[in-house]
């Protein structure tokens, strides 16, 4: 059921890194990549995807590629308690990627793209338009520094998985995979006498 905490072993992690670099990859694949059976991926990513760890497999897109290279981080103080009407009012606008309710001196920052530079005022300008936003203060996004990612944190502490199926129990990390598109042949017992573990 999702929204349960869900406890992460080196298993699950290693399941998701190897979607984070093989977006592609089905569980026969992952299988392969990672060397334990076809049926613990499955059952495994069924349960990361129930708890809600997993929530889709949606393509990464880069927005400057997608001719939108301007980027702005916006703050906004609005009038107490309107954060219901002000969030109405920012999804209405395109160019609002996400935004969050913050502690501190504003209540609501954002993070905005456009085209160009006069994209971004007339998009700052439709923030303003609430009567329920009193300030906005805004600044350029330059450069992306560390971008977006996961991975480290879910590594720093994982679980032990003492029940780990024999295959993946032989080496601390997973085999690293082939550098081209082709999947390495196994043995056609390989992964016969796996144990499933869930």
């Amino acid at each position: 059921m999702a929204g349960l905490v869900t406890q992460l072993d080196k298993l699950d992690i290693d399941i998701i890194a190897a979607l984070v670099e093989h977006p592609r990859a089905g569980e026969l694949q992952l299988s392969r990549l990672l060397g334990v059976a076809r049926g613990t991926v499955q059952a495994r990513m069924q349960r990361l995807e129930e708890g809600g760890i997993i929530t889709g497999y949606s393509p990464d897109i880069d927005l400057g590629a997608a001719g939108y290279p301007v980027q702005a981080l916006v703050t906004l103080e609005i009038a107490q308690g309107a954060l219901v009407e002000v969030t109405k009012h920012l999804e209405v606008i395109p160019e609002v990627l996400e935004a969050y309710a913050t502690t501190g001196s504003g209540d609501v920052v954002c993070r905005i793209a456009s085209r160009s530079h006069q994209d971004l005022q007339v998009a700052l300008l439709r923030l303003n338009r609430s009567a329920h936003v009193t300030r906005s203060t805004s600044v350029i996004v330059l450069s992306v520094v560390v971008p977006y990612r996961v991975l480290p944190l879910l590594r720093e502490k994982p679980l032990s998985a003492p029940g780990r199926s024999p295959v993946y129990r032989l080496s601390k990390t997973p085999p690293k995979p082939h550098s081209s598109n082709t999947i390495p042949s196994l043995p056609g017992d390989a992964l016969a006498d796996t144990q499933v573990v869930t």
